[in-house]
């Protein structure tokens, strides 16, 4: 087995590896730290946890065991029947779908406006592109509330409320996908787009055959971010969408609720339970690309 050598200096300055004594002080404080910060860790993610967990089982017990005083975290008869009933007495089907085509239609859109904005905000030169730039960010700080009254009667007078595209044209541009982007173009070397210029590709062509393959742990984190965003959205389907036909899955499960005289909230549950696991799935399939992205997008190389 190899020993831990350290660097010791001597009296005139010569400098030699000599063993490290194995089961110091110093080796047990390390230990020590390293068990706290793991135990933390565990009961940080259990505490995350606990919501859904309950959330799961909640959806498995029968309408009068979901708020049983005290609390039993265990149902005691699996009512595995309470997916079969919100699946067949209520729209979520109808829910689902609309939803997926919100949340992918706008993540599309978003991360094809982001990165080409991106790329002319870093890559081509031109006055007033940093005032622009910081303009446009500051936006982000701007509420949606101040300013959701003029979008809802300008989109009423193209007579686009109460259909998908009020939503979709809302959330087609980003800045905070802008500036996820733009942080990570910064970190591509502009020597790649020189030889791209030289190689006869246009700004068109440079973008989308240098940059975007190259780029694809921040498209990941932008898509995964948006699409989440996107499918957790409340009130933009709660304003614009008013037909049942066009209604999302949080729209869908909250009136599904409030029109029962005694909701059936183990039903509801599983609902809830549905809603959550594309979410679930998406996220633990684009994981490492957005840890990636989002640990990269403010370094510059």
């Amino acid at each position: 087995m190899s020993e831990t050598m350290t660097l010791v200096t001597s009296e005139k300055g010569r400098r030699t590896l000599r063993p490290r004594p194995a089961g110091g002080a110093g080796d047990a404080a390390r230990r020590t730290r390293r068990v706290l910060l793991y135990a933390a860790l565990i009961i940080a993610a259990a505490a995350m946890l606990t919501p859904f967990f309950w959330m799961v089982m909640s959806s498995l017990k029968s309408a009068n065991g979901v708020f049983s005083v005290p609390v039993r975290w265990l149902p005691e008869v699996f009512v595995w029947s309470n997916y079969v009933d919100i699946w067949q007495n209520s729209g979520i089907l109808t829910w689902t779908r609309n939803t997926l085509v919100l949340s992918v239609g706008v993540t599309a859109l978003q991360v094809l406006t982001g990165s080409f904005a991106a790329y002319g905000f870093s890559r081509i030169r031109f006055p007033g592109r940093d005032a622009l730039f910081l303009l446009y960010i500051a936006t982000i700080a701007v509420p949606w509330q101040s300013y959701m009254i003029p979008q809802f009667i300008m989109l009423s007078d193209w007579n686009l409320a109460n259909t998908l595209w009020s939503i979709l044209l809302l959330q087609t541009f980003s800045a905070f996908g802008v500036f996820l982007m733009k942080q990570f173009y910064e970190t591509i070397p502009e020597e790649l787009s020189e030889a791209g210029r030289l190689d006869g590709l246009s700004e068109y062509g440079i973008w989308w055959r240098i940059m975007v393959p190259l780029t694809v742990p921040a498209i990941a984190s932008l898509s995964l971010l948006t699409f989440v965003n996107t499918w957790n959205d409340y009130l933009g389907p709660l304003i614009y969408l008013r037909d049942p036909s066009l209604w999302t899955l949080q729209l869908g499960l909250f009136n599904f609720a409030s029109n029962q005289y005694d909701p059936n909230y183990g039903v509801l549950f599983a609902g809830l339970t549905i809603s959550v696991l594309p979410i679930a799935i998406v996220f633990l399939l684009g994981q490492r690309f957005f840890v990636e992205g989002i640990a990269t997008s403010g370094m510059k190389g």
